[in-house]
């Protein structure tokens, strides 16, 4: 029996975490009194008897949890931004590449992906890797997600009654090209820019679909090759899957993939102007979906125990 303590189990990502695991027989989930829960002493006190601790905070406060775990046996996923890019963590993708599940089965800290990013480096890593994208093409980026990727704020803002009109229409964010997942697209996929990035949220609850569009010029490669490459990378892993297109009468909802655990690529456009399209659940492996995911990695449970993967 592994037991697992959340700290920031009040956070969307969190108490989605403690929902998936209140079933598990395989562990225990620890947690501690509502008036010790902001309490140091007693969070570092759980924090270092447990087997993995999933870190379910804001940036600063999670980099202040991380220090406190000082049991060398202790496992550390951590799902917010603060330590994708850092030195000694690794990034919490199994997809990425061949060693990546390896890596994470032997780390005690694990930076859980960010959603957008996701599904930006699901697309272009590979293409970088095979040489069809060279590391310094500047690229562009839109992402439309469900509110719950805004947390409870936001979520509360959508469902209230009486709520502002202008939340009926999508809305773009991230206006000044400083969103908090680009070092991550950046630094992972092995470009030497960051992407032009335009996410997009909309009223609709869970989902997510992120579109990399390109000039065919700027490309080594045809659609069928990139197809190729594609599925090269990501063989069976059963969270990734590669199809040539999945145009639902010429339209393609971001919520296909909602409450599901797995991601979809597809390619489309046309030969000279290409469409790379990832979808997917923005709390599933965009967030919830892929830490238990790393946790099952981590603690030497199936990879895909408690993943809705159909």
């Amino acid at each position: 029996m592994k037991r697992i303590y959340i700290d920031g189990s009040a956070g969307t990502t969190g108490l989605e975490i403690r929902k998936r695991l209140s079933g598990r027989s395989d562990l225990e989930v620890l947690s501690l009194p509502e008036e010790k829960r902001k309490d140091v002493s007693a969070r570092q006190e759980i924090m270092n008897q447990v087997d993995l601790v999933f870190l379910c905070l804001p940036d600063d406060a999670a980099m202040e949890a991380a220090g406190l775990v000082q049991n060398p046996s202790t496992v550390v996923i951590d799902a917010s931004t603060a330590h994708r890019t850092e030195e000694g963590w690794v990034y919490g993708f199994p997809e990425l590449s061949p060693g990546q599940k390896e890596a994470i089965r032997g780390h005690q800290r694990i930076a859980n992906p960010g959603c957008h990013a996701t599904g930006f480096i699901a697309l272009v890593a590979p293409l970088v890797k095979a040489g069809l994208l060279k590391p310094d093409t500047r690229l562009s980026c839109f992402s439309l997600t469900g509110y719950t990727g805004g947390g409870k704020k936001m979520i509360a803002e959508y469902e209230a009654e009486g709520r502002s009109p202008l939340l009926a229409a999508p809305r773009q964010y991230g206006l000044t090209q400083q969103h908090k997942h680009l070092r991550e697209m950046q630094k992972v996929t092995g470009l030497t820019a960051a992407p032009i990035f335009c996410p997009v949220v909309a009223d609709f609850p869970r989902g997510m679909e992120v579109t990399v569009p390109l000039w065919a010029e700027l490309l080594d490669g045809t659609r069928e090759e990139i197809v190729k490459i594609y599925r090269e990378a990501y063989p069976g892993s059963g969270t990734v899957h590669v199809s040539r297109s999945a145009s639902e009468g010429g339209f393609l909802s971001a919520v296909g993939m909602a409450g599901r655990d797995d991601l979809e690529i597809m390619v489309e456009g046309s030969e000279d102007r290409i469409l790379l399209i990832a979808r997917f659940d923005n709390l599933g492996k965009g967030a919830s979906g892929a830490a238990i995911q790393n946790m099952n990695l981590a603690l030497g449970f199936d990879e895909f125990e408690g993943l809705n993967i159909p």
